[in-house]
């Protein structure tokens, strides 16, 4: 029995030629016995009709805030209670605009608005649109948010070029929503503790030793877990976007020593415990109250000293039954240092990114991993969003936590 059966569905259509696409998503997801109600956008009406999409759902199609000439108000706060998952397919780059950023003059954009449960979307549009900079960034601010990316598939366009920006098959995007309802309980009643981004060491009033981290790993992780049930505590470093979910409590730090007194507190009562800071490793041995000027001033020395290693602090109060996850970022000798690190610091699994992978590491979209785990071999994933690969490291620390219970 699919996963699928008995699910409420918001199937979002928007305005680009992948539309005729939808009818078919729309067909195998009823197929498969979800209950699925279509919202569109004006523009969406251009590509496919909405006779089309009512015959194979069986509703009446949504588009419009009222109906025309009775005035009948169609609620985009009710779809959104109503709904178990909105799909997005295609989603266009004005619609992936206004949904990161919260421009609701359509029924489509105030139906994200307003739904509770998860969303996914499915990009089409023309190579130089996928790929440009205001595109990338919408999608990761969506990706931030919570929604998850499937991202597009290279091929021929509309335009008849050849290129990344196809919409993926529904076939794809079926898998995808049955994988998320037979996983989102998989974590229910797992404790998760989480550190996310950097930390700022102060040097004066406005100035910091810092690092590029952004936070997204982390933020995709939290995100992750809580949608699979876990109850999480993200202890996040400075930021720009915090995880957003109700499972999720979010502590803010600045320091290594705030971090590490927030992840002492709260990885001792966690099942989980995940390290995605980056921490810093050092920082002044003096603090200036006052901005320190320039003037005068041809040399200036910081000495540092060491923060507290976090990851072997957690790691030396492992208890039984605890899984501690720490990340690695290396430029030389990655898997050597990354082994020799899961063992130092009492680790049960370590994820190695490495900066000499393009797309990895620091401010990308993307990431591209290699998971060790202790007894196990190494686990070595492609590039991808650091959303899909948040779901690989979760489900690789379930299926060694469950190799650790059968093996006792």
């Amino acid at each position: 029995m699919s996963s699928l059966k008995g699910k409420h569905i918001v199937l979002g259509i928007t305005g680009g030629i992948a539309a005729y696409k939808s009818a078919v998503l729309l067909r195998l997801l009823i197929k498969k016995g979800a209950e699925v109600q279509v919202v569109m956008t004006p523009a969406a009406k251009e590509f496919i009709t909405p006779v089309t999409l009512s015959a194979l759902s069986g509703k009446p199609v949504v588009s419009e805030f009222f109906t025309a000439n009775t005035g009948e108000w169609h609620s985009h706060v009710d779809l959104g209670l109503w709904a178990d998952l909105m799909i997005v397919a295609p989603a266009t780059a004005s619609t992936l605009g206004k949904m990161a950023n919260g421009i609701a003059d359509n029924m489509l954009v105030t139906t994200y608005l307003s739904a509770k449960e998860h969303v996914m979307v499915a990009p089409a549009m023309d190579l130089d649109m996928y790929a440009s900079p205001s595109t990338r960034r919408n999608l990761a601010t969506l990706a931030c948010d919570g929604v998850e990316i499937i991202e597009a598939a290279e091929g021929e366009l509309a335009s008849h070029l050849v290129g990344k920006g196809r919409m993926a098959e529904p076939e794809e995007i079926v898998e995808r929503a049955e994988k998320f309802f037979s996983r989102s309980e998989d974590m229910k009643g797992v404790k998760v503790a989480i550190t996310i981004g950097p930390t700022y060491e102060k040097i004066d009033p406005v100035r910091f030793i810092g690092n590029y981290s952004s936070g997204k790993m982390g933020s995709s992780l939290a995100l992750e877990c809580a949608e699979r049930g876990a109850e999480v505590t993200a202890i996040c470093g400075p930021v720009s976007v915090y995880p957003d979910h109700p499972s999720v409590r979010v502590i803010k730090v600045e320091s290594a020593e705030e971090m590490c007194k927030s992840a002492l507190e709260d990885f001792e009562g966690c099942d989980i415990g995940i390290l995605a800071a980056a921490v810093a490793d050092y920082r002044p041995e003096v603090f200036s109250d006052h901005k320190i000027k320039r003037e005068g001033t041809e040399e200036m020395t910081i000495r540092l000293v060491k923060n507290p290693d976090i990851a072997a602090c957690v790691g030396s109060r492992k208890k039984e039954g605890q899984t501690i996850v720490g990340f690695a970022l290396e430029t030389d000798d990655a898997a050597l240092n990354a082994e020799k690190k899961l063992d130092r610091k009492n680790l049960d699994m370590i994820v190695l990114n490495s900066l000499a992978d393009k797309g990895a590491g620091f401010r990308t979209d993307t990431n591209k991993v290699t998971i060790f785990s202790r007894g196990g071999r190494p686990e070595e994933f492609p590039l991808k969003s650091k959303r899909e690969v948040a779901s690989d490291i979760v489900d690789a620390i379930l299926k060694y936590r469950d190799k650790q219970k059968i093996q006792g």
